[in-house]
């Protein structure tokens, strides 16, 4: 198996070669992608070291995190990489942890495996307490719009992939900038891929994120939606049409029905100003109360509709 190690290079000269230096030999390639560094990582790199696994790329304009990954990807999968590994350069990540964190790709049990930060008590205390609260609120809504109810901690850029499932993925249509991680999680949802979390423990030190508050709140649920909707269109109608389908499209439509004619049997009676009968608040809130149901069973099917089988052995 041939391990490749993808790390996508902005403004981390500070942390960088700590980083490679970190990197055991289980990894055959070191892919260096120097995403237009104001800092000239790649000179740095190349200056101070001389791995004989080091590959550096340069892009001339900034891609955003996801680019420099996705050229890493395709750089390693001409390798021949089985197996891809995305480590950030800031430093946070321990590069020690990475044969626990592919050790289920190489056991053939899943295509794709992420660190979470969200098992041990002892890390979560050493997250700044706004982004502990920004992840679990990203975690929940990840979970809704990838269909992958079993994984949380879904920004954690520390990641392993099988070069099954990467060949796969529509590189090309994966979100460039900070929703590369949660574009990830939607475009192997679906691929049914199976999806895995492995603990982590994240170094807080002086570095800073680039992701801001400002573009969470603005950018990513319009996103998340996206991808929701997509999913949902893909998974019960497109491919497939199953019990869940049904009670999804039933849902609605009573959902849709009772709301829309119980509330205009409720603006007439205040207009005429008299009170509505048995008859018609029975008939308005009985469609509600029946597509609500229906719309948690559907639910329920789909948090338990995970992908088990690894593309992997498919292949």
């Amino acid at each position: 198996m041939i391990v490749a190690v993808v790390i996508p290079c902005f403004r981390v000269k500070k942390h960088i070669l700590d980083v490679i230096k970190s990197i055991g030999d289980e990894v055959t390639i070191i892919v260096a992608v120097d995403d237009c560094c104001p800092e000239g990582t790649a000179d740095h790199i190349e200056k101070n070291l001389s791995d004989p696994r080091l590959r550096i790329l340069r892009h001339t304009e900034n891609q955003g995190v996801g680019g420099a990954t996705i050229s890493g990807y395709m750089h390693a999968l001409l390798e021949g990489a089985d197996v891809v590994v995305k480590i950030d350069g800031d430093g946070q990540m321990d590069p020690t942890l990475l044969p626990a964190l592919i050790k289920p790709i190489l056991k053939g049990k899943a295509d794709y495996c992420k660190g979470s930060r969200f098992f041990d008590l002892e890390s979560l205390a050493s997250m700044p307490r706004l982004r502990l609260l920004g992840n679990a609120i990203l975690s929940f809504v990840n979970k809704v719009s990838s269909g992958y109810w079993d994984v949380m901690d879904p920004t954690n850029g520390f990641t392993a992939i099988h070069r099954v499932a990467l060949t796969q993925l529509p590189l090309s249509k994966i979100s460039n900038r900070y929703f590369f991680e949660s574009d990830m999680l939607f475009r192997l949802g679906t691929l049914r891929a199976v999806v895995c979390d492995r603990t982590m423990s994240a170094k807080y030190d002086d570095e800073e994120s680039s992701l801001s508050i400002a573009q969470v709140m603005f950018e990513f649920p319009s996103l998340y939606l996206k991808c929701f909707f997509k999913r949902v269109f893909y998974s019960y109608f497109l491919r497939d049409f199953n019990g869940a389908s049904m009670q999804l499209f039933l849902g609605l439509c009573l959902l849709g029905f009772g709301g829309v004619w119980g509330g205009s049997k409720w603006i007439e009676a205040m207009a005429l100003n008299v009170p509505s009968t048995s008859g018609t608040v029975m008939l308005a809130g009985l469609p509600i109360i029946l597509g609500f149901q229906l719309l948690l069973s559907a639910i329920q099917f789909d948090m338990t509709n995970v992908p088990r089988e690894p593309l992997q052995q498919k292949d």
